[in-house]
């Protein structure tokens, strides 16, 4: 005997009706995601010493 699948009603969901994933695929960016970043956290002094991406750069230059 098959199972029935659950019913997706709007009663039932909490997503909004407006957005529609039925062609969507599921884990599609899980590995990446997985691997991590490269986020680099700065102590407050060399914040200050360096506002903005560019002064990091051109010091590293």
């Amino acid at each position: 005997m098959k199972k029935r699948a659950k019913s997706n009603s709007r009663s039932d969901c909490d997503i909004a009706p407006k957005f529609n994933f039925r062609r969507g695929t599921r884990g599609k960016y899980a590995k990446r995601y997985a691997t991590g970043t490269n986020v680099v956290v700065l102590s407050p002094d060399v914040a200050r010493a360096f506002p903005d991406s560019e002064s990091v750069n051109a010091a590293l230059v």
